[in-house]
C-alpha cells in the first residue's frame, strides 16, 4: 500500500499523505511522494493541494529507520526527500498545503514548499532539531526565514518552538487560518478558484517569486519582461482585455471572463 497517493477532482489535484496518524517520513514515503508528484506533473490539473488523512499533517522523520545506517545512506535518503520536495516547487500550477494537527520538522518543510499554507486554528508547527543534535534537512531554515523573517525563524528553530495555526497566521507563515472542521472546505474552495484562474499568469508569478528568492529584486526584474510578454497574446489575457473594453464601451461592470489556462 502506498503511503502517498495522487488523486484529482476536475482541474484540482491532491497529493494525499496516507499513512496516519504520523505519515512517517521514511524511504518509502520519499519514493511514494516523488511518484505522486510525477503523476501530478503529467496530468492537466491547474491547482494542487498537499493534504493528509487522519489527525496530523505529519510528525517528521521516521527515526527508527536510522540507527545502524551510515551517513552515506542518510545523505542519499535526505537527497531523495529534497528531490521530491523540489519537484513540488517545480510544478507549473499553484500549490496549497492544508495543515491540521501536528506539522513537525520534515513535514513542516514540506508545507513550506507550497505557495500557500492554509492551517487549522489549532494546528501545531514544530521544529525538533535543536533537541536532537540535528538541523533542518529539507530547506526549512531558509524558507521559513523568507516567510517570517530571520529573527522569528531563528527563535522557532533554535528554541524548538511550537506555534499554533493562529500564531502562524500572525507571523505570516500561513496565508489563511480557519476552524479545524472547516479546513477541507476552505482549501477546496481556494483550490477551485485557482484552478479556474489564469494558469499561465500564475506560473509567471510563481517564477518571479522563485527568481526573487534566489537573487532578490534585481533577479526578478531581469526576468519580468521575458516571463510576461508572451502572456499578452494568451487566450486568458485577451479575454480579460475584451471584457474590460466591453464594460468601458457599455458603461457597465466588468464581467470576469472564463479562464481556460491558455
Amino acid at each position: 500500500m502506498k503511503t502517498v497517493t495522487f488523486q484529482r477532482s476536475g482541474s484540482v489535484g491532491s497529493i494525499i499523505l496516507d499513512d496516519p496518524p504520523d505519515h512517517a517520513l521514511s524511504r518509502t514515503f520519499a519514493d511514494d511522494l516523488l511518484a505522486a508528484v510525477h503523476e501530478a506533473s503529467g496530468s492537466d490539473i491547474r491547482a494542487l493541494v498537499v493534504r493528509a488523512t487522519g489527525p496530523n499533517f505529519g510528525t517528521g522523520g521516521f527515526v527508527p529507520e536510522w540507527p545502524g545506517k551510515d551517513r552515506n545512506w542518510f545523505r542519499t535518503f535526505i537527497a531523495e526527500v529534497n528531490q521530491a520536495y523540489a519537484a513540488i516547487e517545480a510544478l507549473r500550477v499553484p500549490t496549497i498545503a492544508a495543515v491540521r494537527g501536528r506539522a513537525v520538522s520534515g513535514h513542516y518543510e514540506l508545507a513550506l514548499r507550497c505557495d500557500l499554507i492554509v492551517a487549522a486554528e489549532d494546528a501545531m508547527f514544530t521544529w525538533v532539531e535543536a533537541d536532537t543534535g540535528m538541523a533542518p534537512l529539507a530547506g526549512g531554515v531558509q524558507r521559513l526565514a523568507e516567510r517570517v523573517g530571520r529573527g522569528r525563524a531563528a527563535a522557532q528553530v533554535l528554541l524548538s518552538e511550537t506555534i499554533t495555526g493562529a500564531e502562524a497566521a500572525q507571523s505570516g507563515l500561513v496565508s489563511h487560518v480557519v476552524p479545524g472542521d472547516k479546513l477541507d472546505e476552505a482549501v477546496d474552495r481556494m483550490a477551485e478558484r485557482l484552478a479556474a484562474g489564469p494558469t499561465r499568469g500564475y506560473a509567471a508569478v510563481r517564477s518571479l517569486f522563485k527568481a526573487w528568492s534566489g537573487g532578490g529584486v534585481p533577479a526578478a526584474d531581469q526576468l519580468t519582461l521575458d516571463l510576461t510578454m508572451d502572456l499578452f497574446e494568451s487566450s486568458d489575457a485577451q479575454g480579460a482585455f475584451a471584457a474590460v473594453k466591453k464594460a468601458a464601451e457599455s458603461g457597465g461592470d466588468i464581467v470576469r471572463p472564463t479562464f481556460v489556462g491558455e
